[in-house]
């Protein structure tokens, strides 16, 4: 979530020349949990795209074409009919349906300005900014009749929505420390969820509603502390070293499902709530290449499911397990630009 592709689409671009046949034209070798893998856009930066409750509709964000920065769109899952939903101002991220379909969540800066806020600054080497201006928005799901759900005066941002229907959680830094928070459908109700030193993030539900699983940094030596503490002074996060937690969705029971030292992020469920795909440097050399995996929940069964010489990530299930959305660098017209792909899941 939070933009993560416009470092992780940054590698370095290979011609490389592979095999392909009529069918599995955006196939690797190994991919062997992939079929029929199909591009759904073709320009621009596009990612994080999350599937309606009933699995009919993609809402995702993107920058193409004269926007300059990261704006809302819906499409079909053939790719058809893409249309802005957000106000085209300021710049937007993690957008979510609501269960019933009508409604969409989403944060955004326009209210503050209509301007795209600046780019971190990057003489710490690569961080990422957590804008104050981020605040989280209710709409319809054409967009009208926005209302503002959190007003902390600090980032809000990384929303998702429990199946049940009933909880959004939340990353917000109202408490210095960027930790993840629940509120009601409504933004009432506001509760924080995760309290140890690091950052919290990137969380979603079980498709049962039953735990929440997230991204997390857990700085421990004093060097890895002091780093961490004038980061965020400033409103920024290292994101060099992320692992997989799960917990139960009131926050008890936390648990580290990943060990793997390296960035791993954007987890989400499988529908049997028994495992997590999840992408990760893990594996990679310079740690530019990105690839998704498979995990247990109990951190056991290790399985590395797309061999991508560039960047896959923020996959995510559809609600009957049958497809797998991602944002990709796979095969793209112009290396610079990451592209959402779905395709049929496998099962062994």
């Amino acid at each position: 979530m939070f933009n993560l592709f416009l470092f992780f689409s940054t590698v370095i671009f290979i011609n490389f020349s592979i095999a392909q046949s009529e069918t599995e034209e955006y196939k690797f070798e190994g991919e062997k949990r992939l079929k029929n893998i199909k591009m759904l856009t073709e320009v621009g930066e596009n990612a994080e795209a999350y599937f309606s409750f009933d699995g009919k509709k993609l809402i995702y964000q993107a920058t193409v074409g004269s926007i300059k920065c990261d704006q809302i769109f819906i499409m079909n899952l053939d790719g058809s009919d893409k249309h802005m939903v957000s106000t085209g101002k300021g710049r937007t991220t993690c957008a979510y349906f609501y269960p019933d379909g009508e409604k969409i969540l989403y944060a955004s800066t326009h209210h503050f300005d209509e301007n795209c806020p600046q780019p971190p600054d990057r003489s710490k080497g690569y961080v990422w900014k957590l804008y104050d201006s981020f605040d989280i928005f209710m709409a319809n799901k054409d967009g009208s009749d926005l209302v503002q759900l959190t007003n902390s005066g600090k980032y809000d941002a990384e929303a998702t929505i429990s199946p049940k229907g009933d909880k959004i959680v939340f990353t917000s830094t109202r408490d210095r420390d960027p930790e993840l928070y629940l509120m009601d459908l409504d933004g009432s109700n506001q509760k924080r969820l995760t309290f140890e030193k690091g950052y919290d993030g990137g969380a979603f539900f079980s498709y049962d509603g039953s735990k929440i699983v997230f991204r997390a940094s857990r700085p421990k030596t004093d060097k890895e502390l002091e780093d961490y503490n004038e980061l965020v002074n400033e409103g920024l996060v290292r994101p060099t070293n992320l692992e997989i937690f799960v917990m139960d969705a009131d926050g008890k029971n936390i648990k580290q499902v990943t060990n793997l030292g390296r960035a791993s992020f954007a987890p989400f469920f499988h529908p049997d709530g028994k495992r997590i795909i999840f992408s990760s440097n893990y594996g990679s050399a310079n740690g530019r290449y990105f690839n998704l995996f498979m995990i247990n929940i109990d951190g056991t069964g290790l399985e590395q499911i797309t061999f991508n010489p560039t960047f896959d990530g923020f996959p995510m299930f559809s609600p009957d397990g049958k497809y797998l959305v991602f944002g990709s660098n796979r095969f793209n017209k112009n290396p610079n630009h990451t592209n959402i792909f779905i395709a049929e899941w496998v099962e062994e």
